[in-house]
């Protein structure tokens, strides 16, 4: 039978994204953040010319975006959808072994805090947003979420700037942040322009601290004491 013009286009995409080298590129690239062309290479175990050659192809399927610095080329997840995209993968394809896998000792760390596409996930991400909604920091609008004037004051208190995330008018369209299901802890963390605030000025203040080459974040002495206002789980470190 013949595909029509009205089905989704998933062949194509799932055909780019099956290939477990480029597969391992992209799920570098969940932090958020550029990579260059090496990183990728040693991430996905490939050499440069190789890497280049999948690259062509992630490209050209508009998973990634590049930007030109000098000489190098570095690349990033193309918008926030192929990231979400990738988290659902992620999901399906653990979902008989889902306890298991996430009880293994190697994968605590990368499930207490992980950087997701620039927000906060993992046990502390879920925490954030469940203690948002409960002072009623956030109310709901559409399909998202607005900042509220408590909320404001509230994470300013904290040491978060967030001026200019209150609208005089605000509206649907203008959500700060939204519900993203958890890959480990499948309940929601929040994405949005909201919680890639919060996780930038954790990581500019000291506060969450990140390695070279993970995902995996950690609670800085410094940052337990500033976030436990917001986080009540990291007194228990």
């Amino acid at each position: 039978m013949t595909s029509t013009p009205h089905e989704p286009k998933l062949a194509s995409v799932a055909a780019v994204i099956a290939d477990a080298t480029r597969a391992r590129m992209l799920c570098y690239l969940l932090a958020g953040e550029y990579a260059s062309a090496g990183e990728l290479a040693r991430a996905a175990s490939v050499t440069p010319a190789t890497a280049s050659g999948h690259l062509g192809k992630l490209m050209a399927a508009e998973l990634l975006v590049c930007e030109q610095r000098g000489r190098h080329r570095y690349y990033r997840l193309a918008d926030d959808e192929v990231a979400h995209a990738l988290e659902a993968m992620a999901l399906i394809a653990e979902r008989r072994t889902h306890t298991a896998t996430w009880a293994n000792p190697t994968r605590q760390r990368l499930r207490f805090a992980r950087c997701c596409y620039g927000h906060l996930a993992g046990q502390l991400g879920v925490e954030m947003f469940s203690q948002l909604l409960s002072k009623e920091w956030l109310y709901p609008a559409g399909d998202g979420y607005l900042l509220s004037a408590q909320g404001k004051a509230g994470l300013n208190a904290l040491g978060f700037a967030v001026d200019g995330m209150d609208q005089a008018k605000p509206s649907a369209s203008n959500r700060v942040a939204y519900r993203c299901l958890d890959w480990s802890e499948r309940r929601d963390h929040m994405a949005g322009k909201l919680p890639k605030a919060l996780l930038a000025r954790c990581l500019q203040q000291g506060w969450l601290r990140r390695h070279d080459g993970e995902r995996a974040l950690e609670v800085t002495p410094v940052g337990r004491k500033h976030l436990a206002g917001l986080l009540p789980s990291v007194n228990a470190l």
